[in-house]
């Protein structure tokens, strides 16, 4: 998490993905090429606000196999499109924000 906003109406999280390199690359030699385009993610509301995510994507050139990647995200909770740990996370945070 690298923001937070908690407006009137909204919450904003914006997040950037670590430029830690996935295991199925382990072999490979990659280089950091920045951020795919950020994308916008409205989630369930918290305390009665709208909560939008602001993700970007980490995406690596891969000198090896000569080709840009990045993280497999696929591992996603079932009726949301967030991985489940970052589902649990958001809502021990919203747990956590009633207190």
């Amino acid at each position: 998490m690298v923001g937070f906003n908690e407006l009137s109406d909204k919450v904003e999280i914006y997040f950037e993905e670590k430029n830690t390199l996935s295991e199925e690359y382990d072999h490979d030699k990659l280089e950091s090429k920045g951020f795919y385009e950020e994308v916008r993610m409205y989630d369930y509301p918290m305390r009665g606000r709208s909560c939008i995510l602001y993700i970007k994507k980490r995406r690596w050139y891969n000198h090896t196999q000569g080709n840009y990647v990045s993280r497999n995200w696929s591992l996603v909770a079932q009726g949301t499109q967030i991985s489940s740990e970052f589902a649990s996370f958001l809502k021990a945070m919203d747990r956590l924000s009633r207190h």
